[in-house]
């Protein structure tokens, strides 16, 4: 017995060693990696060959999670490592909200990931503003039904909410961890944009309860969050506000609203004064993009495509804000259709075991008009997360209608927390990039021009603000 353990130990280093010190071959048309170590326990998850993509000198990984190995729950992920001493830098999970939006369509390949879906559809440019600049950035498509994330159990899909939606997401980190055991110490930040305000809170507050049991522990230092919703009725006010202050809507619409519109209430939408005033802010919002006040809308191939990328909806038996199937410019959304549902692409990331999926979309509605559990408010967790000790900043872009700066400034005053650092500007590159204020617990920041998906309108600016968050540091109050 001693020997054959001795020999299976043996066998594990001489594995391990081999893996993590060859120079190796790793999605980079021929470059070679000699000073990057792989994980060994996810070799079957490296990406390598990935249409289209540039050279690079890091390693990123991509696959599927069981979270649920009884109803056979999946959720797919890609994982870039830093592009520069990985080791000593922290890991940063990214959600993508909707409900019901990518983060690989979004996050990973406009935003903020290393790479950048081109405008044929076809292969992928550096993103020079990455945020794997400063960390190990996580991607991860969630609930099932995003994306390429699915479940075996019908059933399921009919259970999507606030509570299913972050118990997968923490059981997903778990199980991801025992894939990349190095970072399982790793200290761990959760960032995200629009709905996502709602999971990265309650995600953190799940974290932070289950803490208590020492085998289950996550160093998790911090969240992020941009253009987040957060409470429905202040998210609601600051919506219709911001559009009447910005010339969206006439003096009678937001008087009418402000008389008869009560977001606090159970039926809101009971008021027909309300709902028909409502109505006409949507209407008025169809004719630009909501998530980018004063940029130009794409114009689609033919008029069926744009009424489905346009049309902004919502429900009238909730007070959950409205959705926009796609993002900020639905053309580079339909790039990321286009790319994704290539079958060389999903192979490459390992999807569905080399079977081609035909219908990835970067966000799915269904997921949103079936959505069962959407908390009101947020901003309890908020409360707990900050007597915790955890760094929490939130950040917006300032022509964002969707989840305007009005919206979070409202969300944020009835938390009556003390004023640290009063309203000032912050500079990058010698110029106004926005204003912030700091709060006992709390960083508020604005970008000044940006819209909804902030590093798309401000690359720079994002990655300098991400390194200061990360950092714990102020951000430049002078040019």
């Amino acid at each position: 017995m001693d020997f054959a353990l001795n020999l299976l130990v043996f066998l594990i280093v001489v594995y391990t060693t081999l893996f993590s010190e060859s120079p190796v071959l790793c999605a980079t048309h021929g470059q070679l990696l000699t000073d990057k170590k792989l994980h060994p326990l996810a070799s079957d998850h490296l990406v390598t060959n990935l249409p289209g993509q540039p050279n690079v000198d890091f390693h990123h990984y991509a696959g599927y999670i069981t979270v649920n190995e009884e109803n056979g729950r999946a959720l797919f992920y890609w994982f870039y490592e830093a592009s520069t001493l990985s080791d000593d830098k922290p890991l940063v999970l990214w959600l993508n909200g909707g409900p019901g939006c990518s983060s690989v369509g979004y996050g990973a390949t406009q935003e903020i990931g290393p790479f950048i879906v081109n405008a044929n559809g076809h292969d992928l440019s550096i993103n020079p503003y990455s945020w794997n600049k400063e960390a190990n950035m996580l991607f991860l498509e969630s609930p099932v039904g995003v994306g390429f994330s699915y479940s075996n159990t019908t059933s399921d899909y009919d259970k999507l909410g606030d509570d299913f939606t972050v118990h997968d997401a923490y059981n997903f980190l778990h199980k991801w961890f025992l894939k990349f055991p190095s970072y399982r110490m790793r200290t761990l930040y959760i960032a995200g944009e629009s709905y996502a305000g709602k999971y990265v809170p309650e995600l953190a507050g799940l974290i932070q309860e289950n803490n208590k049991d020492r085998s289950l522990h996550i160093d998790l230092m911090g969240i992020l969050l941009g253009n987040p919703e957060t409470c429905d009725a202040e998210d609601w006010k600051g919506l219709l506000d911001y559009a009447w202050s910005h010339a969206v809507i006439s003096d009678e619409t937001h008087n009418t609203i402000r008389e008869s519109c009560d977001f606090y209430s159970n039926n809101t939408w009971s008021n027909k004064n309300c709902s028909q005033a409502v109505d006409e802010v949507l209407k008025q919002y169809n004719e630009i993009d909501i998530f980018s006040l004063y940029t130009s809308v794409c114009i689609a191939s033919s008029a069926a495509s744009k009424d489905k990328l346009l049309k902004l909806t919502y429900r009238s038996t909730s007070k959950m804000m409205p959705r926009i199937i796609g993002g900020y410019d639905p053309c580079l959304d339909d790039y990321a259709k286009s790319y994704y549902n290539k079958h060389d692409v999903q192979k490459a990331l390992h999807v569905s075991e080399g079977h081609l999926i035909k219908n990835w979309s970067i966000c799915n509605m269904d997921i949103f008009h079936g959505w069962k559990d959407s908390k009101d408010s947020v901003l309890p967790i908020y409360k707990e997360l900050i007597a915790a000790g955890l760094r929490i900043w939130v950040y917006s872009g300032d022509t964002d209608g969707r989840v305007p700066v009005l919206s979070t400034r409202y969300s944020l005053s009835t938390l009556m927390l003390p004023i640290n650092r009063s309203w000032r500007p912050w500079y990058h590159q010698k110029q106004v990039a926005g204003w912030i204020q700091e709060y006992e617990g709390l960083t508020f920041a604005t970008f000044r021009g940006a819209g909804h998906a902030v590093p798309l309108f401000k690359p720079s600016e994002s990655l300098a603000f991400f390194s200061a968050f990360l950092n714990g540091e102020s951000l430049p109050l002078q040019r």
